[in-house]
């Protein structure tokens, strides 16, 4: 999603609303960006489950679909939009009620069906700017499942840098 897209979105209930879904997982908010149909409530779920077995830290939902994003500080922060609060989809069940926080800070951004998804990243896809906030972010190429990107992305340490040998 672009600079402009996020722009794009209604100033009211907390920021801009973007087409996206948002999990906190441990102290910091995942925002999971990506086309319709490309598998961010998916994910989400997925985040939830991790967390309830343990593979990543406690993981609850912020928002699915639809979000709302601030800048608070030097951090973006995420909500939930409000008419969708607690809600998230689940393909073959429809939807359903869940735990949900308020508002998270945002620590990490995954962006599905990426035109820029490569094996090896060059080190400026793995960051975006949201509202002059630089983030980390993972990029992901249509048909591969995100989440053992994003979980090693969240309980791994960094190397030195990603290098292309």
């Amino acid at each position: 999603m672009s600079q402009a897209n996020l722009n794009g979105g209604s100033l009211n209930e907390g920021g801009p609303s973007v087409h996206a879904s948002a999990v906190k997982v441990g102290t910091v908010a995942v925002l999971i960006r990506g086309p319709s149909g490309a598998g961010k409530s998916r994910l989400a779920f997925d985040l939830i489950m991790a967390g309830r077995a343990g593979v990543v830290e406690r993981s609850v939902l912020v928002g699915d679909d639809r979000v709302h994003l601030a800048t608070v500080g030097h951090e973006i922060e995420v909500r939930p939009a409000p008419k969708l609060a607690g809600l998230i989809e689940i393909r073959g069940l429809g939807i359903r009620r869940c735990d949900f926080v308020e508002r998270a800070t945002v620590g990490l951004v995954v962006d599905l069906d990426a035109a820029d998804a490569e094996r090896l990243p060059a080190a400026e896809s793995l960051k975006t700017s949201i509202f002059g906030v630089e983030i980390p972010r993972i990029p992901v190429e249509r048909g591969y499942s995100p989440l053992p990107s994003v979980v090693a992305a969240l309980t791994t340490t960094k190397s030195s840098s990603s290098v292309n040998p």
